[in-house]
């Protein structure tokens, strides 16, 4: 049973066409690498699927039920659209962390806010409140924060503020983990770090969509790379084979790009 199928998302911004038709299909601990120019459309496919864009045409489905379909969403409820949501965890470029919460307040934000539409809420709060903050302490160490948990943002450095952006992202249990260039916003240095815990998720089965420019990397940690151009699939399949004997011409002159 697939748990992501992704059918024929097309996405224009006016005039624009941004994505022509994208297709895939994901299995549960499968991590899948996008790669692309910039332009291609790869961040555009993110914020559709986490639904921060609305898709023109196209169906999403989860654990093979269809949670979206372009054609018959037009109008969603805030309570539909957190619905759909909550399937999906996402990892911005930029960290988007909130500057006046510590790394504690930031992982369990959004547990918080679900918690409070629980109807044992009023009876239970200090018990869900309490099960939220160890859970977040859970995710911190996972990502090797620990020590950093009363830490604001601004007394943290890039790397360990995108790991508390990963633990944020895992605090509601999603099915599927989106990263948009993870590393990017990062010196060098840093880069390892993240690219470490995306690792020790892959290796705890975690499903993955990672939107990457870091090529040896995408090679190591994926089963499936996709590679889009223009907001089409060029091409797609095994990781290492794409990497190693792409068959399209697009792809073959955009890595080698990254050997000169």
């Amino acid at each position: 049973m697939s748990i992501l199928t992704v059918k024929d998302i097309y996405k224009n911004f006016g005039r624009n066409e941004i994505l022509k038709g994208i297709s895939f299909d994901m299995q549960a601990g499968e991590v899948l690498s996008i790669l692309g120019s910039s332009g291609s459309g790869k961040t555009t496919l993110l914020r559709c699927l986490n639904f921060l864009e609305k898709a023109d045409a196209g169906q999403v489905y989860v654990d093979d039920a269809l949670i979206f379909d372009a054609k018959t969403d037009k109008k969603m409820t805030a309570r539909e659209l957190r619905s759909k949501q909550l399937n999906f965890g996402l990892v911005f470029q930029n960290f988007n962390l909130f500057p006046q919460y510590t790394a504690m307040e930031n992982v369990c934000l959004a547990p918080q806010l679900l918690a409070r539409e629980n109807p044992e809420y009023k009876t239970h709060h200090k018990e869900m409140i309490e099960k939220i903050r160890e859970d977040a302490a859970s995710l911190l160490e996972r990502v090797g924060l620990s020590d950093k948990k009363d830490f604001y943002p601004s007394q943290l450095s890039g790397g360990q503020q995108q790991r508390v952006s990963i633990a944020r992202a895992l605090a509601l249990a999603p099915k599927v983990l989106f990263f948009d260039e993870p590393t990017s916003a990062l010196d060098p240095e840093l880069t390892g770090e993240i690219l470490n815990v995306i690792r020790s998720l892959a290796e705890k089965d975690m499903t993955m969509v990672i939107v990457t420019h870091e090529i040896e990397f995408a090679k190591n940690v994926s089963d499936t790379i996709l590679f889009m151009d223009k907001g089409v699939v060029a091409e797609q399949g095994p990781a290492v084979e794409l990497i190693e004997n792409p068959k399209n011409e697009r792809t073959r002159a955009f890595l080698q790009s990254f050997k000169r």
